[in-house]
């Protein structure tokens, strides 16, 4: 792998523009090219641009992931990587799944066999960049993906843009990232901290009540801050107040200090933002520091396997998610992919598993339909707004911002002895549908930028 992807970064910078033109139409010896690297025809149509066309002129196309493989979000992002790699398989197969959501697809993209490159980001956004600037100048990636923070999100939308190679984004939950930091060679396919709140607040007015009292804990970075603000302007419309905000960072081994604030704050609910291994911690301790005695617990951006990781501790808490396994019930796409998960990896996906091959499904699509690997032709290719299938039924990609317009669904964490089986963890309240969750598509600062 490494001897090909050289001789492509040589072959890149010894070959002209125009030697690379006029190989494309024949009028240059084939000594010109590297064995087994034959020009596609529609590279004459479009000038040079990113990794185009050099990324898609054999018979390999790579996509580059950075996802955390160490560190406060490895589980996710293990889940994650999951998924993009049986998202590869079923693509380079032609599976009767992916032909579903992208009827054009043979066996592999435009005919070319997909390889994943795989780089552990541990949730930081500087080595996210780093591995993925390395998998463009010297792999020459179509594509790159990865996530799991917001912050690492960011960053490689910024880079995306600035490489002309399109980000598919992996796990991010914070508005900024299709709001004020999109960029136009960045898309998003899962809900976000807007969505979610606007999902769940009705459900937990519902539950307790009006003019209740709020405590948050806010992990300290953009996904953080933007679900907290979310959910508390949507909880004020009904008159509930935050009577603390607890910030911790990335990772705080220990939320004593943070939970005895929330625990003489006088607060009837406890909204818990962390995520990942924080959300795991903070919960545990919030028992262990009779919180969840005094007060009600609801997560509003919830990994689903939280139930499993606590112990339990999730029975009766309310929380939002983009994907619970039992869904299967009433899409039959999302059982063709947990049948699929689970015999090649022996357990029910979570949902970043299901995001990362949802957005790769897509992005096989697009390009597909778009009968290039051109990137700005695909990037029009989801600004075209159509109507198209995901696991949870169809869904739209708005032209204004990339993000994805797709069910949100809220649950409630089961009794033991309630459950089915041993991953049986939730009851599905409610499937919101995503049109009326999201803000207007220049509410959060979204511009763009340009294709070229």
């Amino acid at each position: 792998m490494e001897k090909r992807s050289m001789g492509e970064h040589e072959y890149k910078a010894g070959v002209s523009r125009r030697s690379l033109l006029q190989a494309s139409a024949g009028l240059v010896g084939g000594a010109l090219l590297p064995a087994g690297l034959t020009m596609p025809a529609f590279a004459a149509d479009h000038p040079a641009i990113g990794t185009y066309p050099a990324g898609s002129s054999g018979s390999t196309v790579f996509i580059g992931a950075s996802v955390p493989r160490t560190g406060t979000y490895a589980v996710q992002g293990e889940d994650e990587l999951k998924g993009y790699q049986l998202a590869v398989e079923h693509i380079n197969e032609g599976h009767e799944l992916i032909k579903k959501i992208s009827p054009k697809t043979k066996k592999g993209v435009l005919g070319k066999e997909l390889k994943l490159l795989v780089a552990d980001s541990a949730a930081k956004p500087n080595e996210a960049v780093q591995a993925q600037q390395r998998f463009i100048t010297e792999n020459k990636v179509m594509m790159i993906t990865g996530g799991t923070s917001s912050a690492v999100a960011v960053a490689l939308n910024k880079l995306a843009q600035r490489e002309k190679v399109l980000f598919v984004c992996g796990i991010s939950g914070s508005n900024d990232t299709t709001g004020k930091d999109c960029v136009r060679y960045g898309v998003r396919q899962n809900f976000f901290g807007q969505t979610a709140a606007a999902a769940i607040a009705p459900v937990m007015i519902k539950q307790f009540g009006q003019n209740k009292k709020a405590a948050y804990m806010t992990p300290d970075y953009t996904y953080g801050h933007t679900v907290t603000k979310s959910m508390q302007d949507a909880l004020a419309k009904a008159g509930w107040t935050t009577v603390t905000n607890q910030v911790s960072p990335l990772g705080a081994p220990d939320y004593s200090s943070y939970l005895l604030n929330i625990a003489n704050s006088g607060a009837d609910v406890l909204i818990n933002v962390n995520w990942g291994h924080d959300a795991v911690l903070s919960i545990q301790q919030a028992k262990q520091f009779g919180v969840l005695d005094k007060m009600k617990l609801v997560v509003p951006y919830q990994v689903p396997f939280l139930a499993r990781e606590t112990g339990g501790l999730m029975e009766g808490v309310y929380a939002a998610t983009e994907y619970w396994w039992t869904v299967e019930d009433k899409y039959p796409l999302a059982k063709m992919f947990n049948d699929t998960f689970e015999k090649k990896f022996g357990y029910k996906p979570e949902w970043g598993a299901e995001n990362a091959y949802i957005s790769f499904a897509h992005w096989a699509r697009m390009v597909e339909e778009a009968g290039s690997f051109y990137p700005p032709d695909v990037i029009k290719t989801y600004e075209k707004g159509e109507t198209i299938p995901s696991l949870m039924g169809d869904v739209h990609y708005r032209p204004e911002d990339h993000q994805c317009v797709r069910p949100v669904i809220i649950v409630k964490g089961k009794k033991a002895a309630d459950m089915k089986n041993k991953e049986d963890f939730y009851d599905i309240v409610e499937i919101i549908p995503g049109e009326g969750l999201m803000q207007k598509p220049d509410a959060f600062g979204c511009k763009l930028g340009d294709y070229t």
